[in-house]
């Protein structure tokens, strides 16, 4: 029997959804499913909704719930983790300082000033996690969901001997958005994607065996209901010539040509139907509702009598837990140290590969060097990550600011001092989340 250990069970949907997944293979469905939250109340909601789980589908499978992350933890075979360290009103004000600098973030939880603190606050929480790993289930995988995803991903696996991978779900996601843009049923595509994580890009993206890319050349440039619905990453292929994963919301913000002028916010970044209108931090006003709204959906939810629909999703995590635990391989886009799989990137550093997942554990595959204007980008953004996390783990607020003056958006806005001055406020806003860094000026 498999145990299944959910760090950050406070996530309802995301929980409910995989545990709905995991239950649909044999091998996993008499599983433990160990939910551990420190929000007793989402806690209780998700050990409920879980359980509605199991009783619909006549499942084997157990659910334990607990505050306590070792109890959680004790004999897992894998860990999956979706925790949020500080809670909107905390976060908030990673987007809200550097938009009153004039770093206009539409996301922010990924890369920039906010992804930035956000890895600085939540590093130490998942190294502990990593820690208490190694000590109550040293075999288990650990499957990351959380965000910044490269930046997290790169501490654990250069600090611990955890065998850990991120995942998200823009690789296939992006992938079906392509395929019904050309009318292609999403069994017939074939894709290698690689890169970084929300940066990775489709080097190959085929059709029965034929180049795919002027066909979605020809939806993107001849359909305007194609080109409004992903305005930057449309813009960004027809002048990069390779598509690049995760949204547009995501990827204005990690480059210089989307964000840095309100006019080209006004056109490119508000009007498209991938957009919420007139919305900048899209996601920082969603989380907002989402505080507001969370127990009466997750209440009406568990008082339904409507059936569960139990058939099985798209995510990656319960694929890849069946397929270590010894059932059939599965192939998934996931992020790991780059030991020589993407040539042109730096040695070690977090990368987004193609990676077979079997009864060995995590396989990544050798992918070359990617184009030379697909490298440039995602090795401006390495560089700030390799700074930010190595800030993180020494305490240097130094390299905090570095990190982000080398950040594409911000370096197209600021001037070295504003931006000393932005990572100050932002430093005197997260200080007691950040009790390792001292003297910072």
């Amino acid at each position: 029997m498999a145990k299944i250990a959910f760090i950050g069970a406070g996530s309802l949907i995301f929980t409910r959804n995989l545990v709905r997944d995991m239950l649909t293979f044999p091998r996993l469905a008499d599983a433990t499913i160990a939910l551990m939250d420190i929000d007793r109340e989402r806690l209780d909601f998700s050990r409920r909704a879980v359980e509605k789980i199991i009783s619909q589908g006549h499942y084997p499978a157990r659910v334990e719930a607990t505050m306590d992350r070792a109890r959680a933890l004790e004999g897992a075979d894998a860990v999956i983790c979706t925790i949020l360290v500080g809670d909107v009103q905390v976060w908030r004000h990673d987007i809200e300082i550097p938009k009153r600098f004039g770093v206009d973030i539409n996301v922010g939880d990924t890369r920039g000033p906010a992804g930035i603190f956000r890895a600085l606050r939540t590093i130490p929480v998942m190294l502990n996690i990593c820690r208490d790993i190694e000590r109550y289930c040293p075999k288990a995988i650990l499957l990351n969901y959380t965000n910044p995803m490269a930046m997290l991903c790169r501490a654990m696996q250069r600090e611990t001997s955890v065998r850990v991978t991120g995942l998200c779900h823009s690789v296939q996601g992006t992938a079906e958005m392509l395929a019904r843009w050309i009318g292609a049923p999403i069994s017939e595509i074939d894709y290698v994607c690689a890169g970084i994580n929300h940066q990775a890009w489709y080097l190959k993206f085929e059709w029965k065996g034929e180049d795919a890319y002027p066909l979605i050349r020809e939806a993107i440039t001849t359909r305007p209901e194609i080109y409004q619905e992903e305005i930057v990453r449309n813009e960004m292929f027809l002048h990069l010539d390779y598509y690049v994963t995760e949204s547009s919301g995501h990827n204005s913000e990690y480059n210089w040509w989307f964000r840095k002028r309100p006019d080209l916010i006004e056109k490119y970044c508000t009007h498209g139907t991938g957009w919420n209108p007139g919305v900048h931090a899209y996601i920082l006003n969603e989380y907002l509702r989402r505080e507001d709204t969370w127990q009466k959906e997750a209440t009406d939810w568990l008082a339904s009598e409507e059936p569960i629909d139990l058939k099985r999703g798209h995510e990656y995590a319960a694929y890849i837990i069946n397929a270590v635990l010894g059932g059939e391989p599965y192939e998934f886009n996931g992020n790991v140290p780059n030991t020589g799989l993407i040539t042109n990137l730096p040695e070690n550093a977090c990368v987004e590969v193609p990676v077979l997942a079997n009864h060995r554990g995590f396989n990544p595959m050798y992918v070359g060097a990617l184009p030379p204007q697909l490298a440039a980008l995602n090795n401006i953004n390495i560089a700030v990550e390799e700074m930010a996390v190595e800030a993180a783990l020494t305490g240097n607020p130094r390299l905090v600011f570095q990190a982000i003056a080398y950040d594409p958006l911000t370096a197209a806005v600021l001037s070295l001092s504003e931006i000393k001055d932005m990572v100050k406020a932002m430093f005197k806003q997260n200080e007691g989340y950040l009790p390792q860094f001292k003297n910072i000026e």
